[in-house]
């Protein structure tokens, strides 16, 4: 039996720890996992990034590894949210590539899609448009990502794809209210207005609509993308267009979750981002017709909960 090394960059973060928390009920005999943070590499570097390639001989490879955040840490910081993904994209790539790996999974996002475009979304209209200002570098880098898989595969013959999740939140997510997505930010927010018996703000009017997918239900579907997914061109995951709800809606629910009885504040001279970004997930349907996400609901209580659980640990980056 050929061992299978797994190498999962960005394995410390939100869908890294996701996916280290299934495959520990779900490991098989011939797959090895190796979950990298930033303190095993740096992966802006084209020697380090090379380094651990050798180091660990991956067969396979999970790329999670990003320059991210929310709304408003994209704003005015655009140059390096560019810069630094397509060099870490590139440096992986290439190292894939020259280490002969059979199978490398990349992480794009619904985010990167067309801002003026029909809905809902699928995965034939990634380049169809701009996407919105607020985040266009990153989008346009991560566009990268998809035509290089292209090329790659066109060329060499290289095995890369990537798949296309919705907003992804849950345990060990980033807190941090400036640099967070609006989940995390709003949980901190929430506990810190409970804890201080402080008016809780929603940033925007609370309109915007989005699809969110528990990081627990992201890591099963990516297993599932490496283990048995053979397309080069990438797959959306996301919940059903049909459990979209609004940021007010989610708000609600967290503050229900936190069970705060205090004074809401909608800061609505703040922007709302992209109003809308509805993906279709008929794609993913295809191939697994009966897989059952967690509710939104559900998965904000859990979430929620262990936040409150780990607040004075180090697993919180707030």
């Amino acid at each position: 039996m050929e061992k299978k090394v797994i190498l999962v960059t960005g394995g410390s973060g939100l869908v890294g720890k996701g996916m280290e928390t299934i495959i520990k009920s779900d490991k098989r005999e011939d797959e090895d996992w190796i979950f990298l943070s930033s303190k095993d590499a740096n992966l802006l570097s084209k020697e380090d990034t090379f380094a651990v390639f050798e180091k660990y001989k991956p067969t396979h490879v999970i790329h999670l590894a990003a320059l991210v955040g929310g709304l408003y840490a994209h704003l005015g910081n655009n140059c390096d949210y560019f810069r630094s993904n397509v060099k870490m994209d590139d440096n992986i790539l290439e190292a894939c590539h020259q280490n002969k790996v059979k199978k490398l999974v990349s992480c794009l996002s619904t985010c990167i899609f067309p801002d003026k475009t029909s809905y809902p979304i699928d995965e034939t209209m990634l380049h169809n448009g701009p996407p919105h200002p607020s985040n266009a570098a990153f989008a346009y880098a991560k566009r990268m990502m998809d035509l290089q898989n292209r090329k790659y595969n066109e060329e060499h013959g290289c095995m890369f794809t990537s798949v296309v999740p919705c907003n992804v939140f849950g345990p060990y997510d980033n807190f941090d209210p400036l640099h967070a997505h609006v989940m995390g930010a709003l949980i901190n927010r929430a506990y810190q207005a409970k804890e201080n018996g402080t008016t809780f703000e929603i940033w925007g009017t609370g309109a915007a609509l989005r699809q969110f997918i528990y990081n627990l239900d992201l890591a099963k579907l990516f297993i599932w993308v490496l283990r048995e997914y053979t397309e080069v061109d990438p797959i959306i995951l996301s919940p059903n267009a049909e459990d979209e709800v609004s940021i007010k809606d989610v708000a609600m629910m967290i503050l229900e979750a936190f069970d705060f009885k205090g004074e809401v504040q909608f800061l609505t001279d703040k922007s709302d981002g992209q109003l809308k970004k509805t993906a279709s997930n008929a794609k993913l349907r295809t191939y697994l017709p009966q897989f059952q996400f967690t509710s939104t609901r559900q998965a904000i209580k859990e979430t929620v909960q262990w936040y409150i659980d780990n607040y004075h640990t180090e697993h919180i980056r707030k």
